[in-house]
C-alpha cells in the first residue's frame, strides 16, 4: 500500500488532484475534515479548545466557533502553536487509524492524505512519496480573490502566513505544477497514477 502525501499552499489546486485520484481509485484522507472531527462537539479537543482560549470559542449549539479562533490566533505565533498542540496530535492518530482501515479493506489500495499543513507538521512521517501541488503565490493570490471572493490583503495575508513555497518543493518527490489549464494538471496527475500502479509489487 502506497501511503502518499498531498501538500500545496492554499489555492494551490490540491484539492483538484485529490478529486482526480479519487477518481481513479485512490482513498483519499482528508486532514482538513479530520481536524473538523476531532473538534466535534462534546470531543476532548473541543474541551480543551475552550479551557485554552476561553468558553466563547463554543457557539451556543456546542459546536466549534472556527471564525473567532481564527481570528484569537491568526498572527499569533504563540497561540497557534498552543493551538497546534492541542489538535496536531489528535488529527495524528485519528489519520493513522483511517490509514489502517483502508489497508483492512484492501491491501493494495493507494491512499492520500491531503493534507495542507505537511511541512509544519507532519514531514517527517513515513511517506512513500510527497506530492505537492505547485503554483506561484500571485496566481494563488488572485485564485482566492476571484474564485473565494477574498479581499486582496486578506488573501496575500493567508498566503504570507504559511510556509514558503521553496520549503514545500524542498521536500517534494513529485511537483504537480498546476498554474496552467486544468487539463494540464489532470494530465500531469494521471501520469502520477500510472507511475504509481506500475511501481507495484507483482
Amino acid at each position: 500500500m502506497p501511503l502518499i502525501a498531498l501538500t500545496g499552499g492554499i489555492a494551490s489546486g490540491k484539492s483538484t488532484i485529490a478529486a482526480r485520484l479519487a477518481e481513479r481509485g485512490a482513498v483519499i484522507v482528508d486532514a482538513d475534515r479530520i481536524v473538523r472531527d476531532v473538534q466535534g462537539p462534546g470531543s476532548p479537543v473541543l474541551a480543551r479548545i475552550a479551557d485554552e482560549f476561553g468558553p466563547e470559542m463554543i457557539l451556543p449549539d456546542g459546536s466549534l466557533d472556527r471564525q473567532r479562533l481564527g481570528a484569537r490566533v491568526f498572527g499569533d505565533p504563540a497561540a497557534l502553536e498552543r493551538l497546534n498542540g492541542i489538535v496536531h496530535p489528535a488529527v495524528k492518530a485519528e489519520s493513522q487509524r483511517r490509514f489502517a482501515a483502508a489497508l483492512s479493506s484492501d491491501p493494495r489500495a493507494v491512499v492520500v492524505y491531503d493534507v495542507p499543513l505537511l511541512v509544519e507538521a507532519r514531514v517527517d512521517d513515513p511517506w512513500d512519496l510527497i506530492v505537492l501541488a505547485d503554483a506561484p503565490a500571485l496566481l494563488r493570490e488572485e485564485r482566492l480573490v476571484t474564485e473565494r471572493g477574498m479581499d486582496r490583503a486578506h488573501a496575500r495575508a493567508r498566503i504570507a502566513s504559511q510556509v514558503p513555497d521553496d520549503q514545500r518543493r524542498a521536500i517534494a518527490d513529485v511537483r504537480i505544477d498546476t498554474s496552467g489549464e486544468l487539463g494540464d494538471t489532470l494530465r500531469q496527475t494521471d501520469e502520477l497514477w500510472a507511475r504509481l500502479r506500475a511501481e507495484e509489487p507483482a
